[in-house]
């Protein structure tokens, strides 16, 4: 049983976070066009709109498999889903930490400390169906 609850509140807590992260991205585009690496074709803001809209449909197929009513090809296609986004938004999370290489060490720690810790963020999205 404990297995279980410890399913589920990983499946909340990352439902949560990828709905969040999704709304911001449509409420408030400007810091997130800033992570888009110059090297992407198209526009920033095409790039932010669409991450965000990849962001809350996971949000939502993730909080659907909390209803215990999704078969297990579901979980690990959107576990899988889920982590390959995060291996996906990683390159932005680096062109962060560089571009914030010379702000104040409150930012500069937030923005390095992300870069390694998208792997056990990806374990984690991983272990949702895997």
């Amino acid at each position: 049983m404990k297995k279980q609850n410890g399913d589920a509140i990983r499946r909340a807590i990352w439902a949560g976070v990828f709905g969040f992260a999704g709304v911001m991205h449509f409420a408030q585009p400007k810091p997130f066009d800033t992570l888009v690496p110059p090297e992407l074709p198209g526009g920033r803001r095409v790039w932010t709109y669409g991450s965000g809209a990849v962001e809350l449909a996971l949000g939502a197929a993730i909080a659907g498999s909390l209803t215990g009513r999704m078969s297990r090809s579901y979980e690990a296609a959107v576990s899988t889903t889920a982590t390959a986004f995060l291996a996906g938004v990683w390159p932005g999370n680096i062109k962060m930490a560089w571009d914030w290489r010379n702000k104040g060490l409150t930012e500069r720690s937030i923005a390095f400390v992300r870069v390694p810790l998208q792997l056990p963020m990806m374990y984690s999205t991983w272990k949702l169906g895997h």
